[in-house]
């Protein structure tokens, strides 16, 4: 009895220890198949989808722009003197005719007084000739005098004369002249520069500290109404006409847009930059913006072509050129080139290679091969800088909104 009992016990730890062995064998190869499901699932890359966005019926260019006053006058000293005073300083109101500054001129007065002598001389030389010409003319018909000493004598009148003319013109200029001591403005508007100071020696060939150049004494404005300058590429060319209006913002003013509205374009542009000069006015009543500002010009034009538009993250550069990762129906990779028109901060614009059809991967990998397979994963919020929205999320929530669905 104690035998078969013995038996029975090593029976049932053979039967334990084979099953517990089926077991470990049977627990081993299913982790070795996991592990190889594992693996094969890690060998295919994650990709993340965007879409391509058609772009819009509009070109935008963003250009530098000079702005200045509707009319902007530099005031030159055109006699050589001494500023005796300035009545207008920087930013200062004027109206037309107003005295911004005097100027001593003694060299210019004495000339003056000079010339006013040297023509009442010519003025008692006339009388003389005249009342010696009447004279001679007067014994004409004794035949006291010659035919020929007469002639003379009303000829040196009619010199005389002519020197009287001369004298007095020469007084007209240098009055002319005297006018220039006194500065004033040549139309409404604002004092944009002061660069003299009493008692500063001014001439039109310039001033005392900078004698080999010639310096303006004040720049007049006007600046309720300015003027835009911008040179325009050639390719933008067909949409200068009028009607054409700039989107206009300046340093100073960051949150505030001023418009520009197209005046006129130079029919021509510059050889060396391929541009034209291009002039918009601007109403600046409120006379928020200053002359002499650098303005970032946005001009929007229509075009008719096809474009769309993808982040640039999703760009692949490879020995064939400019080429995007798509995903094709079966979830493999397939390069296809495609040609950028327009680079922008956070997206380019492509003008050939895509539809909004293909499924474009974001941001691919190095690793990334033709024919690979890939699985598409839903991309972390603000992964795509283009589609505020996934693909797959906005093809889930159209099948959600779907009647049929």
């Amino acid at each position: 009895m104690k035998n078969l009992g013995g038996k029975a016990l090593l029976i049932l730890v053979v039967v334990v220890g084979l099953g517990f062995l089926v077991f470990r064998f049977s627990e081993n190869q299913h982790n070795a198949t996991a592990l190889e499901r594992d693996a094969s699932e890690s060998a295919i890359i994650r990709v993340a989808l965007t879409r391509a966005k058609p772009s819009a019926p509009t070109d935008t260019i963003t250009l530098p722009g000079n702005i200045v006053g509707w009319y902007e006058a530099p005031i030159y000293a055109r006699v050589t003197g001494y500023v005796k005073m300035w009545y207008k300083d920087y930013g200062g109101q004027v109206k037309k005719g107003d005295v911004l500054a005097e100027i001593n001129a003694p060299d210019l007065d004495a000339q003056y007084a000079q010339a006013r002598a040297d023509l009442e001389t010519e003025r008692a030389r006339y009388k003389l000739a005249e009342v010696t010409a009447k004279r001679w003319i007067a014994l004409r018909p004794n035949h006291a005098v010659s035919e020929q000493s007469i002639t003379v004598q009303e000829q040196n009148m009619r010199a005389q004369a002519a020197m009287v003319n001369a004298a007095e013109q020469k007084v007209k200029n240098i009055e002319a002249f005297i006018g220039f001591k006194t500065i004033v403005a040549p139309f409404d508007g604002v004092v944009t520069q002061r660069n003299i100071n009493v008692g500063d020696l001014v001439s039109k060939e310039g001033n005392l500290s900078t004698p080999s150049a010639i310096t303006n004494l004040f720049t007049v404005a006007v600046v309720d109404m300015l003027r835009l300058f911008v040179n325009v590429p050639a390719s933008f060319g067909p949409f200068l006409q009028p009607g054409l209006t700039a989107d206009v913002t300046v340093p100073q003013l960051p949150n505030r847009h001023f418009t520009g509205k197209f005046l006129t374009v130079a029919r021509g542009f510059d050889v060396s930059t391929r541009t034209a000069v291009t002039v918009f006015t601007i109403d600046n009543q409120d006379r928020a913006l200053w002359p002499g500002s650098y303005a970032q010009v946005q001009l929007t034009a229509p075009i008719d072509r096809q474009a769309f538009t993808i982040p640039s993250t999703a760009l692949v550069f490879q020995e064939h050129g400019t080429q995007v990762a798509v995903v094709t129906e079966d979830d493999r990779v397939h390069l296809k080139t495609i040609t950028v028109s327009k680079l922008m901060d956070t997206a380019v614009e492509v003008a050939e290679g895509i539809s909004t059809s293909d499924r474009v991967v974001n941001n691919p990998s190095a690793a990334l091969l033709e024919a690979d397979k890939v699985r598409v994963v839903t991309p972390a919020a603000g992964y795509d800088l283009v589609n505020t929205e996934s693909p797959e999320s906005k093809e889930q929530a159209k099948n959600e909104q779907s009647p049929n669905g």
